[in-house]
């Protein structure tokens, strides 16, 4: 892994009429000709996606969207595209003219503020229309943090940036600056973390997956010693120890045999599992869990992927997990996938959803989603926590967090429901 995943990345909105100077804010911010710009409206046609290095903010990517009054052809496809980066955007820039605010700058606060987004208004064109201070103070009231500049002032980049940075170190959401963790909190500094990485066809040739890597570098930022390991050496390995680790982690795909494997005295988990609560809520994903005792035959059942990729014959989400289901309850269901951001905008029928682990999802988005089936009824787990209730070892996976476990416990309607076969009962 060379760079930030985008996933970590603050993710930064731009929007706006069009031909007010999204594309050439996009442009101005990087330095360099990233979107195409032009005088005739409707030159954007998709999300621009760029991602830097914006000190001291840090790794960001920047989303140039397609103008919120575009009446063109196809109009209605950017509008969709352009209404999805409400449910990415840790940030909103809406670009302005000077002395133009209505309706379309009105639709984008207020998405912005059902989405709980902080707002940036760039006042762009000030070589050509210089902002009234009445203007400037219509728009302070409506928004908060004003800057203004020319977009294509290259004379004056750096003082326009230095005003967009101070701008947004003000509004950043809370715990930005300082990275959450993945198991830092669960092994201590000086600690040992075993990690449990199979080799398999979906392996990317010469590279690990990326929770692997995020997981490697969170413990070593935290000065723990990590020893990764596959699934065939791993007893070979305990052996060899002079100590047993503080915590051992698999992929989901191997967790009966580090079950099997590991001393009950040592704490183990899942990468799907890290990563439900890195990128969710654990505690609601485990308790959609208890939906799975409830279904019915024929019930939709939603597999959602947060990338694409090309399916193999035995793949994990879209073959493997629904045939545990239908193994572990006997049913004939009705298993629907999605994948990367097409995410289905009707959840109507479906009782639940099991979600990929979201490494390549925001915070935001992945709690969004979260936060969507929770209001429509309908209960969401993660892969990992999927896969080890229904092979039996919940519990056990859940060791290093207890409190989850708990709510699992506490949400059971029957001794089926634990997720917990006899011989993990310790």
């Amino acid at each position: 892994m060379n760079e930030v995943p985008k996933g970590l990345r603050l993710q930064i909105g731009i929007f706006g009429r069009t031909n007010v100077g999204k594309s050439s804010f996009l442009n101005m911010i990087c330095g360099q000709k990233t979107a195409i710009t032009s005088c005739h409206p409707g030159t954007t046609t998709d999300v621009v996606e760029k991602t830097m290095e914006l000190l001291p903010v840090g790794p960001v990517v920047l989303l140039d969207t397609a103008g919120v009054d575009d009446d063109s052809t196809l109009s209605a496809d950017r509008m969709e595209k352009t209404m999805k980066i409400f449910h990415r955007a840790d940030v909103a820039v809406i670009v302005i003219e000077s002395g133009i605010f209505g309706e379309f700058e009105e639709k984008i606060i207020a998405e912005c503020r059902k989405n709980t987004i902080p707002v940036i208004a760039v006042l762009n064109k000030i070589d050509v229309r210089p902002p009234e201070p009445s203007f400037i103070e219509k728009i302070k009231s409506a928004i908060g943090q004003v800057i203004s500049c020319s977009c294509l002032d290259m004379k004056n980049r750096e003082h326009y940036i230095t005003d967009f940075k101070t701008a947004l170190m003000q509004i950043l959401p809370e715990g930005h600056l300082s990275s959450p963790s993945l198991i830092s909190d669960l092994v201590p500094s000086g600690g040992m973390v075993i990690l449990i990485v199979p080799i398999d066809l979906e392996a990317p040739k010469g590279r690990l997956i990326l929770p692997q890597v995020q997981t490697i570098r969170d413990a070593l930022d935290n000065d723990a010693s990590v020893i990764i390991v596959k699934e065939r050496e791993y007893s070979h390995i305990l052996e060899n120890l002079k100590r047993v680790p503080d915590l051992v982690v698999c992929d989901s795909q191997a967790v009966q045999k580090m079950i099997a494997d590991t001393p009950v005295s040592v704490k183990c988990t899942t990468f799907s599992i890290l990563f439900a609560r890195f990128k969710g809520d654990l505690n609601t994903l485990t308790k959609g869990l208890t939906v799975i005792d409830r279904l019915k035959p024929g019930d939709k059942v939603l597999i959602a992927e947060a990338c694409s990729h090309h399916a193999l014959q035995d793949d994990i989400g879209r073959v493997k997990i629904p045939r545990w289901l239908r193994q572990y309850t006997g049913m004939d269901l009705t298993v629907d996938i999605s994948s990367g951001r097409d995410y289905p905008s009707d959840m109507t029928g479906y009782k639940l959803i099991i979600h990929c682990g979201a490494c390549m999802l925001t915070s935001r988005e992945m709690h969004l989603r979260i936060r969507r089936a929770e209001l429509d009824g309908i209960g969401v787990t993660n892969y990992g926590l999927c896969i080890s209730f229904l092979h039996g070892v919940l519990k056990r996976v859940l060791s290093p967090f207890p409190a989850a476990w708990d709510v699992f416990e506490r949400l059971s309607l029957s001794g089926k429901n634990e997720g917990v076969h006899p011989s993990a009962q310790s």
